[in-house]
């Protein structure tokens, strides 16, 4: 599916060359789409995906994939099907290698991905407040060096429950 949105997404741009800005040879070539363009059209089609089951057909040795809760019979090919469910990522799986988001930090305020609400999936977040250490109020001594403070400030980290 990947690939196919690729191709299709291919964009032609081209370039003149001549004195003056002119015409004279032109040259084209295809161009890779913007990647989250890519990505959110493979986004929409998994979120569309069709659970099939492979069933046997009447009267044949022939099997094939039938829609679960569907009644069309045949798929586009645009169209994602898949055989067995999706693990749940937000749960550790060592055989699929997911640590899953349990602990994992998490941004209060950010509606994206990386925001508590949607990382955390309705199991809510812990915030501590802690005291992080970093270099500030830095000078640099002409030649050689650069010398700074330690300072410390105060952060709300927020992880998954």
């Amino acid at each position: 599916a990947g690939r196919k949105i690729i191709s299709d997404s291919l964009v032609t741009d081209c370039k003149c060359h001549g004195v003056s800005g002119s015409c004279n040879i032109k040259t084209c070539w295809k161009a890779l789409p913007d990647m989250r363009t890519v990505g959110t059209k493979i986004q929409e089609r998994y979120r569309l995906a069709v659970e099939v089951v492979n069933k046997k057909v009447k009267n044949s040795k022939e099997r094939r994939f039938v829609p679960l809760m569907d009644k069309k019979t045949s798929f586009s090919e645009n169209e994602l099907i898949y055989y067995t469910k999706s693990p749940d990522y937000c749960l550790p799986d060592g055989g699929l290698g997911s640590m899953g988001t349990r602990g994992r930090e998490c941004e209060k305020t950010n509606d994206g991905s990386i925001g508590c609400q949607s990382m955390c999936r309705g199991r809510g977040f812990t915030s501590q407040v802690v005291e992080v250490k970093h270099r500030c109020e830095c000078k640099y001594f002409y030649c050689c060096y650069v010398e700074c403070k330690t300072c410390t400030k105060k952060v709300e980290i927020n992880r998954c429950r």
